[in-house]
């Protein structure tokens, strides 16, 4: 008898960096719409997760043929309210002089912020827009607090951590 398990849905979310600066998208659709967070998405069938990423950031930013490295899995209960959802998540250095980042799909703008980590703080920032996390290392995860108004989505933060402690 075969034993039927729930399944879970699966996303890549993609940490862009370029020159000091991280590419997030502000999005367009609930969950937290108007909030900033990375690119990203669901696997459709058919594609491999790096396909996903590849058509995401795409998608939501207009950047292509990005060169990916796997930061690894992010799979947190309740790290997305629409479900049981884990990401795959990379990181890709882009050349932001050669390639602007145009917002489509559920993005409503895809922007550069400076990143600057001091200590155990990062500051991500542009004009009209500040978001302050400090944050304490516990293996490979981080307990963060935000100092801003302003946050990222899902566990957004967690990643981008991730990719700078790299």
């Amino acid at each position: 008898m075969k034993k039927e398990y729930p399944r879970p849905s699966l996303t890549a979310d993609i940490v862009i960096i370029s020159s000091g600066k991280v590419l997030l998208i502000q999005r367009g659709r609930e969950p937290y719409k108007g909030c900033w967070a990375l690119p990203g998405g669901f696997a459709e069938p058919g594609e491999t997760i790096e396909q996903t990423a590849q058509r995401e950031a795409y998608e939501e930013t207009g950047l292509k043929d990005l060169e990916l490295e796997e930061l690894g899995l992010f799979s947190k209960p309740g790290r997305d309210p629409r479900g049981w959802v884990v990401s795959d998540a990379f990181l890709a250095r882009a050349d932001n002089a050669k390639q602007r980042p145009e917002a489509g799909d559920d993005a409503d703008q895809a922007i550069w912020f400076d990143i600057e980590d001091i200590g155990n703080k990062v500051l991500l920032k542009r004009p009209k827009a500040l978001i302050v996390i400090s944050y304490e290392r516990q293996g490979r995860l981080f307990k963060t607090k935000y100092e801003s108004e302003q946050h990222l989505a899902f566990d957004h933060d967690q990643i981008l951590l991730r990719a700078l402690n790299r």
